[in-house]
């Protein structure tokens, strides 16, 4: 693709988002399921659900653009869930493999963080003010999760300093 414009990087951002998301909803319920404490993996399964409907949000502003959502692979999203996936073939203590995997998956929320808070500008700076009123409403459920996953480590952190 051929950057000649922001219109050209907001589209461009948009493929890379909607790829990692796709690649998420993958990982999310592996995550789940190497998760040993019910509240983290009731977060990671809560989150999936939150993630599927963003993928549906991200299918609107392309049909918005008259544009593709394919075309791009995200490579950061690929390398953070390869990260994650270390982490469940670890043998180790329930609590310590459990505040691991929050490590992992609050590297991942702080990717999209990032990522969904330059393309939700961009949308605001192009116009395109029904995309970043979408682009907002993602932005503020990963920071949500980002809160969650930092609320439930408090007590997994301090399980892992003494494992049994």
């Amino acid at each position: 693709m051929k950057l000649e414009s922001l219109h050209d990087v907001f589209v461009n951002e948009l493929k890379d988002l909607y790829n990692a998301e796709g690649q998420l909803t993958k990982a999310l319920p592996k995550m789940a399921k190497a998760a040993s404490s019910e509240e983290l993996r009731t977060a990671f399964e809560n989150h999936l659900s939150e993630t599927e409907n963003q993928v549906e949000r991200l299918e609107k502003i392309f049909k918005e653009l008259d544009a593709s959502p394919k075309g791009k692979k995200c490579k950061a999203m690929a390398g953070l869930i390869e990260e994650g996936k270390e982490i469940i073939e670890e043998d180790g203590e329930d609590a310590v493999k459990d505040a691991a995997l929050i490590a992992a998956a609050q590297k991942v929320e702080h990717y999209e963080i990032a990522s969904y808070g330059t393309v939700r500008t961009y949308a605001q700076l192009l116009g395109f003010d029904e995309a970043a009123e979408l682009l907002q409403e993602t932005l503020d459920e990963e920071a949500a999760a980002d809160e969650k996953l930092t609320e439930i480590a408090q007590n997994i952190n301090v399980e892992a300093q003494s494992p049994a």
